[in-house]
């Protein structure tokens, strides 16, 4: 494995790029798009998961609460990662992880009656197609969206994961960052995802006092957890409370904090981790299968959910033990009014 220190020229060197890539959109030289709707982006500094879908859901969640029966005025938007189709698309029921990616098919199955789910590499022109289209849609999530400066965000969320945060990791190749630590300045908010429960106020303070030199003097940093749910059959989408030992699949960015959870909830029999966004095969599925014994069960993620269930015939859906385990943000209780109050003001000035 080639040592960290060796690729510290090469980071540099990357993290110019961004720099000067940046700077032109700092200066006006390239043009970012302002929509009239208000974007809320969600992203990272880093390679890999750091809660951005869960964020959608919270966001999403939040406003639909207040809207049942009313006309759709959310939509997401996302480049689809992994699709094999290019162009903007707005998710339908014909859909699936190959035609708009494994998270938007996740969002979609989840709130399309709610939100209109679009992806489109291009997001300034998937936005100007998208209003063209529902011109009625008053406010658009943008997910992973903090280096896609081609759009002017109304706000823009910055996450960083507990376990890896931004503040001690490296520009790539020598580390996870997109670009440097300081382009955490663009953040109106930074939020502290996948901590621990009962994290106390002087950790807080600690991780708060790391993160401010990289962000601006008044920016809010916020702390969160993920909150995981019962897990539900493939078979009928039904909570079940009786799982015991279990078999855990997995395709995530950052898979430490789900096989924490799962170890102190259940029994992990045997994990079978890969790579973030995985596309399943038919033979990847038949081997997992064998890897089951009778009364073992196979848990996995919602994310691999969609993609592993899209492999099944009716009849392995209804007789396999298959099980997934959903999953939300949920911010520490100090700071869940702090955000509320920072998305309602701005939604407020963009009516």
């Amino acid at each position: 494995m080639v040592s960290q220190r060796l690729l510290i020229p090469f980071s540099r060197l990357y993290a110019a790029i961004t720099d000067v890539r940046n700077w032109l959109y700092d200066r006006k030289l390239y043009e970012s798009y302002v929509a009239d709707p208000c974007v809320i982006a969600v992203g990272n500094l880093t390679v890999g998961g750091t809660g951005k879908t869960p964020m959608i859901e919270y966001l999403i969640k939040r406003h639909i609460n207040d809207r049942a029966n009313k006309p759709v005025e959310t939509a997401t938007l996302s480049r689809g990662y992994g699709r094999k189709t290019n162009g903007f698309r707005i998710a339908t029921d014909h859909d699936t992880a190959e035609t708009i990616g494994d998270e938007p098919l996740q969002l979609y199955r989840k709130f399309k009656h709610q939100v209109r789910v679009c992806v489109g590499e291009r997001r300034a022109d998937a936005i100007r197609k998208l209003l063209d289209l529902e011109p009625g849609i008053k406010q658009i999530l943008l997910d992973d969206a903090f280096q896609h400066r081609a759009v002017q965000p109304h706000l823009n969320l910055l996450l960083t994961d507990y376990t890896r945060p931004f503040y001690a990791d490296y520009p790539f190749p020598a580390g996870r960052l997109r670009e440097r630590r300081h382009g955490a300045r663009r953040a109106d908010a930074i939020i502290v995802t996948k901590c621990p429960d009962g994290l106390n106020t002087t950790e807080q303070a600690a991780i708060r006092a790391k993160i401010q030199p990289y962000a601006r003097p008044d920016t809010p940093i916020l702390f969160a957890r993920l909150h995981y749910g019962q897990p539900i059959a493939f078979a009928d989408q039904k909570p079940v409370d009786w799982l015991s030992e279990v078999i855990l699949v997995s395709g995530l960015g950052n898979a430490k904090p789900l096989e924490e959870y799962v170890q102190r909830t259940f029994s992990i029999k045997k994990n079978h981790r890969f790579a973030d966004h995985y596309a399943y095969t038919r033979a990847d599925f038949d081997q997992l299968i064998r890897s089951i014994a009778p009364g073992d069960v196979l848990l996995t993620t919602e994310k691999d959910w969609v993609k592993l269930d899209a492999l099944l015939t009716a009849d392995e859906r209804l007789r396999l033990p298959l099980y997934y385990l959903p999953v939300e943000m949920m911010f520490l209780p100090d700071d869940k009014a702090k955000f509320a109050a920072l998305v309602d003001n701005v939604l407020l000035k963009n009516r």
